[in-house]
């Protein structure tokens, strides 16, 4: 079968889970802060997520064009259904955006106005991390990469329909992914320091946009594996066999090594330049969050490095099966880790000057104990060595941890380790992005036609 058809009851069931999504958003809400704080960081970590699996898509799709590859021509139309989910992610990031500008959350450190007015490095950083940069970026930038998807697949579904021996549309395909490529580097850089990074406003990293778009990728190749064994088992897809997804098992696979390669490189760096504005990103995550310090490392590492380490564990569906629901659960876990605690420490930071201000905010909820007590250990760290931590590193490393230095930040369901609702509110998404993915895997042939490689495709061997 060639043409896939999204029946009534794969509606209904993703349907639910939709709304088993709004209704742990909701739920969240009800029993969050004054600033919403779990909310939105909920919010956006599942937008980030979900959008970045999509752009990882048509990026990957486009670099598979430029190199004139042909294997992944019988799958090709997943990921193309994939990147389709820009538009709607889109809308979730303006939501987002609108939070952001309107003062509705305080996710961002460098979006209070009081914050900025009293701390040197959040004005230094001010012509970047700002409200204008944040709301056009993400408008400009993610219809930017929208358009190109649209194109792609325009372009794909035209070459099925009028394709000759000419291939005048693999040429223009061929056109827009050689401009698309360096467009989608520098652009998705910025986007993931703007989306991410920036929660914790007082640190940086070179490497980090490379490590972030990395946990995607494979995040985007578990995902696809997963539902192309599901749509095997429904009787599509005969053409795609145990060759074509021991391609997809060596990519999760090599790139599961990358990840670790570039999570060692930037802590290697970091630990060896022992600075305390610097360190501070780790010693939290390391001393405050172990759950997901270690855990971050066990999923996404540990465990498929020795599933998949032998080769023919890459050719059984079960077990890719297991190991990408294991690798996509762990690289949102991931994502989860980079969020959460700056956040945490952002909704705590304010709380206290708004308090402070005499505001009435609820200090019940939004008290997170001694938050962040890694500042202060980088302060430790870095002058035990170093004399000072880093110039003005030194004034936050210790900010707001009492005479000792040292504090231990209180457990906090949803903001120390993912809860149910987190759980519940990924699902949601999830059933979003399927719904989508799905709806329009519905309008296309599943296989493209008239396509110089696809032959190559069809009988690719390993």
């Amino acid at each position: 079968m060639n043409q896939f058809t999204f029946e009534a009851k794969h509606k209904t069931v993703l349907g639910a889970f939709m709304a088993l999504g709004a209704i742990c958003l909701a739920l969240t809400a009800l029993g969050d802060d004054s600033f919403l704080t779990r909310t939105w960081s909920n919010f956006l970590h599942n937008s980030v997520f979900f959008l970045g699996i999509s752009f990882v898509s048509i990026f990957v799709l486009t670099a598979f064009t430029t190199a004139y590859a042909g294997w992944h021509l019988m799958i090709q139309r997943v990921w193309e259904a994939f990147s389709v989910f820009l538009v709607p992610a889109l809308i979730l990031m303006i939501i987002m955006v609108i939070g952001v500008v309107f003062d509705l959350n305080h996710i961002y450190h460098w979006a209070d106005d009081a914050s900025v007015a009293g701390d040197t490095i959040l004005q230094g950083k001010s012509s970047f991390l700002n409200n204008t940069w944040y709301s056009l970026g993400t408008i400009l930038i993610v219809s930017t990469w929208a358009y190109f998807a649209y194109r792609y697949r325009t372009l794909s579904k035209e070459e099925d329909e009028v394709g000759t021996e000419e291939y005048l549309q693999y040429k223009k395909i061929k056109k827009i992914s050689a401009i698309f490529l360096p467009i989608a580097g520098f652009t998705s850089a910025a986007m993931i320091w703007q989306w991410v990074m920036s929660v914790d406003a007082h640190w940086y990293s070179t490497l980090y946009a490379w490590y972030a778009t990395v946990s995607l990728f494979v995040a985007a190749m578990a995902l696809t594996i997963m539902l192309l064994i599901w749509l095997k088992s429904k009787g599509y897809y005969e053409n795609v066999t145990s060759e074509h997804f021991h391609d997809l098992g060596k990519y999760l696979f090599a790139f599961s090594v990358f990840w670790t390669y570039m999570w060692f490189s930037q802590y290697m760096l970091i630990w060896y330049a022992n600075n305390g504005e610097e360190t501070t990103y780790f010693l939290t995550r390391m001393h405050e969050y172990p759950v997901l310090y270690w855990g971050n490392l066990i999923l996404n590492f540990i465990l498929p490095f020795l599933i998949l380490m032998r080769n023919d564990t890459k050719r059984k569906f079960g077990t890719l099966f297991f190991v990408s629901f294991i690798v996509f659960f762990g690289h949102w876990f991931d994502y989860f880790q980079m969020i959460k605690p700056g956040v945490a420490h952002t909704a705590h930071e304010i709380h206290e000057m708004h308090h402070a201000g005499g505001d009435d905010h609820d200090a019940a909820t939004l008290s997170m104990g001694d938050d962040h007590a890694s500042e202060a250990h980088a302060t430790e760290h870095g002058e035990d060595d170093h004399g000072t931590a880093a110039g003005h590193g030194d004034e936050h490393a210790v900010e707001g941890h009492g005479d000792s230095g040292h504090g231990h930040s209180s457990f906090q369901m949803g903001m120390t380790i993912p809860g149910l609702l987190e759980i519940g509110t990924m699902l949601g998404f999830l059933a979003f992005f399927l719904f989508v993915v799905l709806t329009r895997l519905s309008k296309v042939k599943l296989v493209p036609e008239n396509h110089p490689f696809v032959h190559e495709s069809e009988h690719h061997h390993t």
